[in-house]
C-alpha cells in the first residue's frame, strides 16, 4: 500500500491521524507527518482515514478493489459545489 497526501490540500485537521495513528501523525498544530509505505496491516485504519479526510486529501494505491471503485464513484466523499 502506497500513500500520498496532497500538502497543498491538507488543512491540519487530523482526522488522519487520530483514526490511523501508527501512519499519521501531527507534527505541531499544522504540519502532517505520515508513511507512505504504510504496513499491510494498517489496512482498515487507513481506509477509515482516506474516508474521514475533510478536503479529500489522502491518495491510496494498493487498497481492496471494493474501496477504489468506491472512490472512483464518489460514494462516502463530499464534494464543494
Amino acid at each position: 500500500m502506497r500513500l500520498v497526501v496532497d500538502l497543498n490540500r491538507c488543512q491540519g485537521y487530523a482526522q488522519c491521524a487520530f483514526l490511523a495513528p501508527d501512519v499519521f501523525a501531527m507534527h505541531g498544530d499544522e504540519a502532517l507527518l505520515y508513511n507512505p509505505h504504510a504496513d499491510d496491516t494498517q489496512r482498515e485504519h487507513v481506509r477509515r482515514a482516506v474516508a474521514a479526510c475533510p478536503v479529500q486529501a489522502i491518495l491510496v494505491e494498493g487498497l481492496d478493489e471494493a474501496v477504489g471503485a468506491s472512490a472512483a464513484s464518489g460514494e462516502g466523499m463530499s464534494r464543494e459545489r
